[in-house]
């Protein structure tokens, strides 16, 4: 009866030991992102240019299919969450919103607020033919000695992405420029 206890506590304890929590993968949104990016230079979408500046100046203009990578490089510079070096630094939150119908994954640094990407948010709405991701919304910072950029970055798959920045520079007034690129959208 004695080996049989000691038998079953080293089982026990092997098992305790050999199941070390795994961080959960965040969703590849840079990855995606890119493949979106490979999709719009081979279709023929024709690709619309919004711009605003300080809420005044509005600019409208059709864009060659050869510039619109340019044009969503802050979106292909981001951080890739998913690599090993963030997992320690992003944590990843997961709900439900009803309103929405949407799952949402929203990934922000734990604890430290110099991280470039402030929040990461993936929207996902369920279907029964296959979950479909349906955006993404990121909010970068930087800083500098002589300025701070804030950007508040949407991709709506499969039809637009905008950025907002927002640059503030010391004894200046904050300084506004949106750009809206669609190529597809969709009205809702």
């Amino acid at each position: 009866m004695k080996k049989i206890w000691i038998g079953f506590i080293l089982l026990l304890l092997f098992s305790c030991v050999s199941k070390k929590k795994e961080h959960e993968e965040f969703f590849p949104v840079l990855s995606f992102i890119k493949s979106q990016v490979a999709k719009v230079d081979t279709s023929f979408y024709p690709i619309i240019k919004i711009t605003w500046t300080d809420s005044v100046h509005t600019d409208t203009q059709y864009v060659k299919r050869e510039e619109f990578r340019q044009l969503s490089k802050d979106f292909l510079e981001i951080p890739d969450l998913t690599e090993k070096k963030y997992q320690s630094i992003y944590t990843e939150e997961k709900f439900f919103d009803k309103g929405l119908n949407r799952m949402i994954f929203t990934c922000k640094p734990g604890t430290n607020d110099t991280e470039i990407i402030q929040r990461q948010e993936t929207q996902i709405a369920p279907d029964p033919s296959g979950d479909k991701v349906k955006s993404f919304y990121i909010d970068l910072n930087r800083t500098s000695k002589d300025s701070s950029v804030e950007k508040k970055m949407l991709w709506k798959v499969d039809e637009s992405f905008q950025v907002a920045t927002l640059i503030q520079k010391p004894g200046l007034p904050p300084a506004t420029h949106i750009m809206k690129v669609v190529w597809n959208e969709r009205s809702e």
